[in-house]
């Protein structure tokens, strides 16, 4: 049936028409308001997790078990640094090896051993306790190129090369020239060092001076 724009039906007709249309807009409009709102609740949950610092990736970059420079100048490997036999292997020289029992140093009913190994005129000194048997190295006098330092530090070098190479460890080590010696030690921590004796632009002796509680 024909209906004139003015009847009543037609009315009728077009307020349904607005109504439907719009119950359609609000529908739309309440579905991107909704949708927004979870937008903008996940963006600072989401730059959060990009900008909060990463605390497992702690300060150093060595793998767990490792040792820097100072704390062990000859390995790096802390379970190789507890025993004897990682430095017989890289000595080429003749050897011997002494124990002494000591007394402890905090409980005097307790006897420690040091160990000392001597090749030539140079010589390794280790502290066990006996409640551990962890060896700490806590002197070494290196005068000959009879066993090499990690990063191949060594008695021969040259001072330009010894430098360059203790620079390679970072800020860590604090370096120190003097006319006869260039000495690396510790910038924080135990007064740990370690000692290179120069003669004519070259490294004549290595003398490492631990600590140990």
């Amino acid at each position: 049936m024909f209906v004139r724009p003015y009847s009543i039906c037609y009315k009728c007709s077009l307020k349904a028409r607005l109504l439907l249309l719009l119950l359609l807009v609000h529908t739309i409009a309440t579905a991107c308001t909704d949708k927004s709102s979870e937008e903008e609740a996940d963006v600072p949950f989401e730059r959060r997790a990009a900008t909060e610092p990463d605390t497992t990736a702690v300060h150093s970059t060595r793998p767990p078990g490792t040792l820097d420079l100072l704390g062990n100048p000859f390995v790096a490997n802390r379970q190789q640094s507890n025993d004897l036999t990682t430095y017989f292997d890289r000595i080429d020289a003749d050897f011997t090896v002494d124990a002494d029992a000591i007394e402890n140093r905090h409980a005097a009913e307790v006897t420690d051993t040091i160990y000392t190994i001597r090749f030539g005129k140079s010589s390794m000194e280790f502290y066990a306790p006996s409640h551990s048997g962890d060896l700490h190295l806590q002197m070494a006098d290196i005068r000959s190129a009879d066993i090499k330092l990690r990063n191949n530090l060594r008695v021969g070098m040259t001072q330009a090369e010894l430098v360059s190479r203790l620079k390679s460890q970072g800020k860590d080590i604090k370096i120190t020239h003097t006319p006869s010696e260039i000495i690396a030690s510790a910038r924080e921590g135990a007064p740990v060092t370690l000692r290179f004796y120069m003669q004519k632009g070259k490294v004549s002796r290595i003398l490492y001076e631990g600590y140990v509680d």
